[in-house]
């Protein structure tokens, strides 16, 4: 805790000499006139209002320990608003309503001087040139590092605030103030920006901070209760709140389409295919018209994805029903996810706290972080250069004591004010490097949050790797708590099933629960979190329909993106009419499906990859709000009972069978390989049954990628079963899934080129 505010009586020798001042601004008079003394805590020694040519007018009242400071408009206006200033608290960084009114605190250990700016409900501001501006006086108004000032007759609600920072100006020490520039709060709890997604008339808006302290609390409902679903029993649904829902074949009314509450609309959508957790694409405030604001080969992109965050404790304002508004968009985003838990369906937030929107030095955008404290919040190098371990011009230095707060505050935030249920970190190896950016191996800010009271009940994912290759798949610190991306899973499952030669093994160690990754400590399979398919690289369908990546749409010549796909396009490049190519790529999908959904470990799949969403090839569709991301909906229907029959069938079939999703990893007696061709890279079948120990339902399964039919043995069932066959993706729907199961299997199946079955004993 650090230290309260000095005592009033430090400043009994300072004058008491005052001169009321005036200013004219239009047709109206502004007096600023100070009260007697009266007792209390001490208050900022200067406020200043900007003016319309930039220049301000300063009151300075010395010695004084509480004053109003009044607005007075002309008599013809007969409007007036006044308040008082004290010291404040530096109790909550933020805003925060105390008992003498609405409390501003802001850390900067650099800055040599801060002015609070106000734009009060009535302004009307437009830009930064109309706001109030409150000097922040060092000696009175900053403990320690944090600079606080306590503003006590501002409305409740609807006013919107930021910060002036002035400070050393030599970069080469690695500073970057700029008190031009009105600056986002870091700890605002809402946002006001833009008022429509991708509006470009509006690329240069502004981000404020603003409050609500006037409306009521939200109504969860008192039989409201939290999902609380095993992880071993989760399936993920990788999504994007706007994506979702934009398109027009939604079929929603346009004000609700991308949003939150559009979601909503959409649940019967998420139970019907069987998923019970999702995962949102960011929906932190972020700008997406980040790319357009110089002429560069990608200004014709808007961030759909939203991996660019302008603040941690915000919900996105544009992701609001109708024109985007931060309090709304606060309350609609808890409706969200009191409907989806009302559904079964747990919240987990994608979020990036491996860097910002401030870019780099070269192009910098400063709107907070950058401008309040560059030395603190960013990772530097000698040189007192940005360092650049996120590919995206900056680093958040998450490992220094005050951003590691603001991260754990974070969190909390969304756990307690908005109820979700998990995270998943973005380029989470960035969370594992000291201030120098050098590796740690037992991070603080990871075992902070692994430890965390607040965040106890919540999946923490990891994306264990970032763009400085610090790579951790199965190494990153996880205090018997964290889960990972597997992506060894990722690219083993996709070279198994397209018929690379000398992947079976590697196969079998993947959809058996990767336990050369994960059986160390108390680690359990369940902290593999299984993907084939993830919003960045291509899509299901593109996995199977393109050998290189088509990125031409985003401006940079086909130079960003990822190169090693592992990708098959079964023998054309591209879409075609060919029906065998067409067949042999539906059957690829399903085998992957399969082979995710039988997997030990925590499946997670991709939105739109339930009817066969095609980017065209393009693995790298961030900037695009169009319907290269947007879910079709008229597409779902046209594959409703086909390829979606089949995904949802098979993810159900996952949830009412236990030997899919062990809580520990497998014992000698819990799965049987049907193998003794390991040491051959050119077999390319592999076959196993996992054991039902309670009740005799054993499955089989068996996974084909030779370009020839294989004669498989088919074991005997326990004592007193027979096998059915359950799925075979080699024929249509369907036949291809059964769930009852269909009689009559003989001793030998035979396996259909690229191909699996999946039979059950009963």
């Amino acid at each position: 805790m650090l230290p309260s505010p000095s005592s009033p009586s430090s400043y009994d020798s300072l004058s008491s000499n005052f001169t009321p001042a005036l200013y004219s601004s239009g047709n109206a008079f502004t007096s600023f006139t100070p009260m007697g003394k009266v007792t209390g805590a001490p208050i900022c020694r200067g406020f200043s209002r900007k003016i319309k040519d930039r220049s301000t007018l300063k009151v300075t009242c010395l010695r004084a320990q509480e004053r109003v400071i009044e607005e007075e408009a002309s008599p013809m206006t007969e409007t007036r608003q006044s308040f008082k200033v004290s010291s404040g608290e530096i109790s909550h960084l933020g805003v925060s309503q105390i008992e003498k009114g609405i409390n501003f605190a802001l850390f900067s250990q650099n800055a040599t001087s801060v002015k609070l700016c106000l734009s009060l409900p009535s302004s009307d501001v437009n830009d930064d040139d109309g706001m109030i501006e409150l000097v922040l006086d060092p000696s009175v108004n900053k403990t320690g590092d944090t600079w606080h000032i306590c503003v006590e007759d501002l409305p409740l609600g609807n006013v919107l605030y930021g910060y002036r920072v002035d400070g050393p100006g030599e970069w080469n020490q690695g500073h970057r103030f700029d008190s031009s520039i009105v600056l986002l709060d870091p700890y605002a709890k809402l946002v006001k920006g833009r008022s429509f997604f991708g509006d470009s008339s509006q690329k240069f808006a502004q981000f404020y901070g603003t409050y609500d302290f006037e409306s009521s609390p939200f109504n969860w409902g008192d039989d409201y209760e939290f999902p609380n679903i095993p992880e071993k029993d989760l399936v993920i649904y990788e999504m994007n709140v706007r994506a979702f829902t934009a398109d027009e074949s939604s079929g929603m009314d346009p004000s609700i389409r991308g949003s939150y509450l559009g979601v909503i609309e959409k649940i019967p959508h998420l139970l019907d295919l069987g998923i019970n957790a999702v995962e949102l694409l960011p929906v932190f405030e972020f700008d997406e018209l980040e790319l357009q604001r110089r002429p560069n080969p990608r200004d014709h992109m808007i961030n759909t994805w939203g991996y660019s965050t302008v603040n941690f404790f915000a919900p996105m304002s544009r992701y609001a029903s109708g024109e985007g508004d931060p309090i709304k968009a606060s309350k609609e985003f808890k409706e969200m996810v009191k409907a989806l838990h009302s559904a079964g369906i747990e919240v987990i937030l994608d979020v990036v706290y491996n860097h910002t929107n401030e870019a780099d030095d070269k192009y910098p955008y400063t709107t907070s972080f950058r401008g309040i404290d560059n030395k603190i919040y960013y990772m530097l190098d000698p040189n007192n250069q940005l360092l650049n371990f996120s590919g995206c011009g900056n680093t958040l230095n998450c490992n220094h004591p005050v951003v590691m707060d603001l991260i754990l505050d974070s969190l909390r935030h969304w756990v307690t004010e908005y109820h979700v249920d998990g995270f998943r970190f973005d380029l989470a190896s960035v969370l594992c490097r000291e201030t120098d950016g050098s590796p740690l191996s037992a991070p603080p800010l990871i075992r902070a949050i692994a430890k965390d009271s607040v965040l106890s009940r919540c999946k923490i994912i990891a994306e264990p790797w970032d763009c400085g290759g610090l790579y951790l798949v199965g190494k990153f610190p996880n205090w018997d708590r964290w889960a990972e991306w597997n992506g060894m899973y990722r690219d083993d499952v996709r070279r198994f099933i397209k018929g690379d030669s000398g992947m079976k093994g590697s196969f079998a160690t993947r959809v058996s629960g990767s336990s050369d990754l994960y059986e160390v400590n108390q680690r359990k399979p369940y902290h593999s979190i299984n993907f084939i398919i993830a919003h960045d690289g291509f899509t299901l369908r593109d996995l199977v329909t393109y050998n290189f990546k088509h990125n031409e749409a985003n401006g940079e010549g086909g130079n960003d993106g990822c190169n090693d796909n592992h990708s098959w396009n079964c023998g054309f490049e591209g879409e075609t009419g060919d029906s065998h190519i067409k067949s042999l790529r539906a059957r690829q999908m399903k085998n992957f499906h399969l082979a995710l959904m039988i997997s030990q470990g925590t499946p997670m799949m991709l939105m739109g990859d339930e009817y066969g969403h095609t980017r065209y090839g393009n693995n790298n569709s961030y900037g695009h709000d169009t319907a290269l991301n947007n879910f079709q909906w008229k597409e779902l229907d046209a594959k409703k009972q086909s390829h979606f029959r089949f995904f949802s069938e098979v993810i159900k079939f996952r949830h009412s069978h236990h030997v899919l999703k062990h809580e520990n990893f497998l014992s000698k007696g819990e799965i049987t390989w049907h193998e003794d061709n390991w040491d051959n890279p050119e077999s390319k079948f592999l076959a196993f049954t996992l054991h039902d120990g309670v009740s005799g339902r054993d499955i089989y399964l068996a996974f084909n990628s030779h370009d020839y039919f294989v004669k498989a043995l088919i074991p005997l069932p326990p004592h007193g079963k027979q096998w059915f066959r359950v799925a075979d993706t080699n024929l249509e729907s369907p036949d291809d899934f059964v769930k009852e199961g269909v009689a009559g299997v003989a001793e030998t199946y035979n396996v259909a080129p690229f191909s699996s079955i999946l039979l059950e004993s009963k």
